[in-house]
């Protein structure tokens, strides 16, 4: 994607064929909420998170569990449960689809945008053939011959790193082991070649080889396709490996964002140093866990979600409205204390 520097008052940004803004992100995130009805109050687990993805970027979204990661994502590609309470805004190139028509949704999903998920066992159809599977994916969005989308189908397979892919079309999931299901996972959600792909936690379940062997498939369709990649994980070992920004979330907000080479060199927001602090290291006796529970998302703490587990926490945590992101250093950060710990933070 060309990218130009905008247009001038008086004129019109110029645009791709889809409708982006030439230069701009592929994928942007505005004060996404999502909340979920219960019958004691309102989980709100995104309070507003903002994210920006350019074309052939790869952005990990990393945070303890419950922390908004996989919903915001789940948000954004339309798969909530109706009674989920969504506002905000995401856009694809351009296109708006929070209070989109459901057919607007469904145009982009799968074809401008797509969703590798966490468990592909259950993701796929075990009655259905791999080859089946994937082709519907095609003949959903395109229209191309049976024989086409057969030629298509055996060429995904081979680009994610399937031996003999022609005869596997013919396979059922159980037939795969996990590695090889999740690179099937990876090939139907590449099938239209979408701009913006979305990597909920795909490693997590594989051991250490397939981990890495599945990370470099990422890596090489995000290299041919140009794809936006946002990598939903835990694992900052896979962040370091992997990612060009990273994005650090704590109980629905966002606690810091930044190069992914800065945050490990120099974190800004005292939770981000627990997670540093938390992953194994050559030289290091012990892990250090960071104290206490994330908070009750009934009812979120005032000011600072991780003030009653930060050892840096001051009054001036605990005022509303809860902090923002904000440019500092190299990086942006929600901690409010900042400029005084400025070289005191290390992992």
């Amino acid at each position: 994607m060309a990218r130009g520097n905008g247009a001038t008052p008086a004129a019109v940004a110029p645009t791709t064929p889809n409708g982006a803004p030439d230069g701009g992100p592929i994928l942007s995130i505005r004060d996404l909420r999502v909340s979920f009805p219960t019958e004691d109050g309102a989980v709100q687990a995104v309070r507003g998170i903002d994210l920006d993805v350019n074309r052939g970027e790869l952005v990990a979204i990393v945070g303890e569990s419950g922390s908004g990661k996989s919903v915001s994502m789940l948000a954004a590609m339309g798969l909530l449960p109706k009674g989920a309470q969504i506002s905000g805004s995401v856009k694809v190139g351009g296109q708006e689809l929070i209070g989109a028509s459901a057919k607007a949704q469904r145009s982009v999903r799968g074809q401008r945008m797509a969703m590798i998920f966490q468990d592909p066992l259950s993701a796929l159809n075990p009655v259905h053939r791999i080859g089946d599977q994937i082709g519907e994916m095609l003949d959903a969005h395109q229209k191309l011959s049976k024989q086409a989308v057969n030629t298509k189908v055996v060429e995904l397979l081979e680009l994610v790193g399937i031996p003999q892919p022609a005869d596997r079309t013919r396979r059922y999931p159980h037939e795969f082991s996990g590695g090889m299901r999740q690179r099937v996972m990876i090939a139907m959600a590449i099938a239209n070649d979408p701009e913006v792909l979305i990597a909920d936690e795909p490693t997590t379940a594989l051991d250490v080889t397939v981990q890495a062997q599945i990370l470099e498939v990422i890596q090489r369709v995000q290299r041919e396709l140009r794809s936006a990649v946002v990598f939903i994980t835990h694992d900052l070992g896979v962040v370091a490996r992997i990612a060009d920004r990273v994005q650090v979330m704590y109980a629905g907000r966002s606690a810091e964002r930044g190069e992914v080479h800065d945050l490990f060199r120099q974190p800004t927001h005292p939770y981000t140093v627990g997670l540093l602090s938390a992953l194994p290291q050559v030289g290091r006796s012990r892990l250090l866990p960071i104290p206490g529970a994330p908070p009750n998302m009934l009812a979120p703490p005032s000011g600072c979600a991780f003030r009653a587990r930060c050892s840096y926490a001051q009054d001036l945590c605990a005022e509303d409205p809860p902090p923002d992101l904000r440019p500092f250093g190299a990086a942006e950060t929600a901690c409010r204390r900042a400029e005084e710990l400025a070289g005191v933070l290390q992992p």
